[in-house]
């Protein structure tokens, strides 16, 4: 029988040909727009497309116009991320793992968090690259205060029964290029 670690490392090998299959480098946040423009000026935070992962990028541009936004930066393993304040244009430089972050800015808190992902599952399960990241962060921020969690996927990354573990922290909505859906 495999262990869980085995079971996540299958579950991302297979979710990562999916994704790669669905990536096709045409905007596809036009449904993540819809969303976050319910929620104008509310601080949300991010993240800098890598390899074939859907882009959040237009979505965030238009938040930008109206509130704060962010975008993540490790700060070392086994902590949770930070996040500096991003507007479009801004200088990026490459960050841990070659994520671009913000050269420079200020800190921020988001009370949103756009989460990319490996893969899916309607229940709000999210795997991710397995270094816990973003479940120490929203574990972090939803002691605090009442944090959104946003999965953005291509539809194809959905998957069922995905080998999930008590820490792993819950989407609250899930985002792709053909819809939105509430676990």
């Amino acid at each position: 029988m495999a262990t869980l670690s085995e079971e996540k490392d299958a579950a991302r090998k297979a979710a990562f040909a999916r994704r790669k299959a669905a990536h096709s480098g045409v905007a596809a946040a036009g449904y993540l727009s819809e969303v976050l423009a319910g929620y104008r000026g509310v601080p949300l935070a991010g993240y800098a497309q890598m390899r074939t992962e859907i882009d959040p990028t237009p979505a965030m541009e238009e938040a930008a116009a109206h509130g704060p936004v962010g975008m993540p930066v490790i700060m070392e393993a086994g902590q949770p991320l930070r996040f500096r304040l991003w507007t479009p244009g801004c200088a990026m430089v490459p960050g841990a793992f070659g994520a671009a972050i913000p050269e420079t800015g200020d800190w921020m808190e988001p009370e949103i968090v756009i989460v990319p992902l490996v893969a899916f599952d309607r229940s709000g399960g999210r795997l991710g690259y397995g270094g816990g990241f973003y479940d120490r962060t929203l574990e972090q921020l939803r002691a605090r205060r009442a944090t959104m969690a946003i999965g953005f996927a291509y539809a194809a990354q959905e998957a069922e029964g995905l080998p999930l573990e008590p820490t792993d922290q819950p989407l609250d909505l899930i985002v792709t290029e053909a819809g939105i859906i509430t676990p």
